[in-house]
């Protein structure tokens, strides 16, 4: 038993001593109104004061009875005392308030089990038994005490008083043992309870570990799609609190769209799960993210209470496909290109020679000129692109040096000032630390991807704006950031995921092949690229990229 179990046992038991005590006093006081010398006042009433003044003691000491356990054994004999008083008080053995040894023997057993109990009955015992012994000694002669007095007449028969004292005797130890053997069974039904109860409560902390462990989002709803519970993991990728969720709509929630939410229990008929994939936008910011959600009936042993929904984070996942999708076709490309280039450029420099002799040889007149002038721009035009599919597609021997990033970006910065895709109202700004900004890499594929950014960057700013390049430390590890940010048109959501497929550029004089010639080489580096643009408000691509570059084979 626990110490603060046992002061509530203690006090408990003296509560029901004052009850008593007051429930006594009452009728003391009734009886004396009713018939005035019916019993002898002052000393019932002393005893009841003693009562009281005891009970007030033990209250004071409630908080010492777990350090000092013989202060119930104390409590317990002087209840028994008391009891044993109060008896002599009312006539000894023709009393009708014998009975009352029984509570201070219940006390016992439940305070101290059997051993209190059979404690208090055999302290009961002796008291009661000595007292009718003092009785009928007195009443005989063999016994002379002042306080015998008044127990002297109309003393029942002997064998009466015998069978009276065994009956109570007998009383005294079957309420002991049966009190005692009911504490005990229900100490070990409380100790069966609790240990149940501490394994009902490891098991809920056990499920609700797993469930918070679970690296998907989980949350349950009743068949109105309110939300019941969400994990941690929910919490997590949606960045909406457990009390903010539980009670909402899960449509809200997810922000799944209103013909989704429709649809979900007419999906599921007939079926274990569905599965959906929608968007979502969290609170704090992050940027949208595509989450995969499978919804499924929420079954209990009294049937269907609602739904069950799992949801992960696919936005990597995603990425990650589409960017294998793309390699494959970038690599169908690549041998498609290795295998005609040279079919395509050795006619085309065949062509080309043969219409700057024509040119210079035939009289030609001014429109004839003309139209030479533009075969030959085309053939020009036409012999970058095979260039720049070839720097594409084929294999490339990197030369890894140490170098100044910030050397790069101001080489880059001072050729796009003096080219040709530079406008009025064009500003370009280099933006590098005031440290030297140290990497191993090939310069020139560094150059490369400054130069291509750049200048697709320019192109997206027909009417002026502010081209940023930059370059510096990754913040949260020991790699490099490479930034290019404009002012220009910006890039629609749908088209940021085929942003560097070939030939999909979307500028006239470009060849389409820049942006995917930088994919390919962030891509030997084990890199990575990030789009963030909003249309009519500019683009930011940045490149970050690994401490130690380590080129793909």
């Amino acid at each position: 038993m626990s110490d603060t179990e046992l002061r509530r046992k203690v006090s408990r038991l003296i509560t029901i001593r004052a009850i008593i005590s007051t429930i006594l006093l009452g009728g003391a006081t009734f009886a004396q109104i009713a018939a005035p010398g019916a019993l002898p006042v002052d000393p019932f009433f002393s005893l009841i004061g003693l009562t009281y003044a005891l009970t007030i003691t033990y209250a004071l000491t409630v908080r010492l009875v777990d350090r000092h356990r013989w202060l119930i054994d104390l409590q317990l004999a002087g209840d028994a005392l008391i009891i044993s008083a109060f008896i002599y008080l009312t006539g000894g053995i023709g009393s009708y308030f014998t009975t009352l040894y029984v509570l201070p023997i219940v006390a016992g057993s439940t305070i101290q089990f059997r051993r209190g109990g059979l404690m208090v009955a055999t302290l009961s015992a002796v008291l009661y038994g000595g007292l009718v012994m003092a009785q009928y000694f007195a009443a005989s002669g063999l016994l002379t005490a002042p306080w015998l007095k008044q127990s002297y007449a109309a003393l029942p028969p002997r064998s009466f008083a015998q069978y009276t004292v065994a009956l109570n005797l007998f009383g005294f130890f079957a309420v002991a043992l049966l009190s005692g053997s009911l504490a005990n069974s229900l100490r070990h039904a409380g100790a069966r309870l609790q240990q149940a109860s501490t394994q009902i409560a490891d098991l809920q902390a056990l499920n609700q570990h797993v469930i918070d462990s679970l690296p998907s989002g989980l949350a349950t709803t009743d068949p109105t799609q309110r939300v019941l519970t969400f994990n941690r993991a929910a919490e997590l990728i949606t960045g909406v609190p457990f009390r903010s969720a539980v009670g909402r709509p899960i449509g809200d929630v997810l922000q799944l769209a209103a013909d989704v939410v429709e649809r979900i229990p007419a999906d599921l008929v007939g079926k274990g799960a569905r599965r959906y994939e929608c968007r979502y936008r969290p609170p704090d910011g992050r940027g949208e993210l595509e989450i995969g959600l499978t919804a499924a009936h929420l079954v209990t042993p009294g049937g269907r209470a609602g739904f069950l929904f799992t949801f992960q984070d696919v936005t990597n996942i995603k990425k990650l496909e589409r960017d294998a999708a793309m390699q494959q076709r970038l690599a169908a490309v690549g041998q498609m290109a290795a295998a005609i280039a040279h079919e395509i450029r050795n006619p085309l420099a065949s062509m080309s020679g043969s219409i700057q002799i024509l040119r210079q040889d035939l009289p030609l007149n001014s429109e004839q000129e003309q139209l030479m002038d533009i075969v030959l721009r085309e053939s020009e035009r036409l012999n970058r692109t095979i260039g720049s599919f070839l720097a594409y597609a084929r294999p490339q021997r990197f030369q890894i040096a140490r170098f100044d990033l910030r050397r790069a970006v101001n080489d880059t910065t001072l050729l796009l000032r003096n080219s040709s895709e530079i406008h009025p109202g064009h500003d370009i700004v280099a933006d590098v630390p005031d440290e030297p900004l140290w990497y191993e890499a090939d310069e020139g594929q560094m150059k490369q991807i400054f130069w291509n950014l750049a200048t697709n960057g320019l192109r997206a700013m027909p009417g002026g704006g502010r081209l940023t390049v930059s370059a510096g430390a990754e913040s949260s590890s020991e790699g490099v950031v490479l930034s290019v940010k404009d002012e220009g048109v910006g890039i629609p959501p749908e088209d940021i995921d085929r942003l560097f497929q070939p030939f999909h550029g979307s500028f006239a004089q470009g060849s389409g092949l820049g942006l995917a010639i930088v994919h390919r080489i962030v891509t030997d580096y084990h890199g990575d690229i990030r789009v963030t643009s909003q249309p009519g408000a500019g683009t930011t691509i940045s490149v970050r990229l690994p401490a130690r570059a380590v080129v793909a084979s």
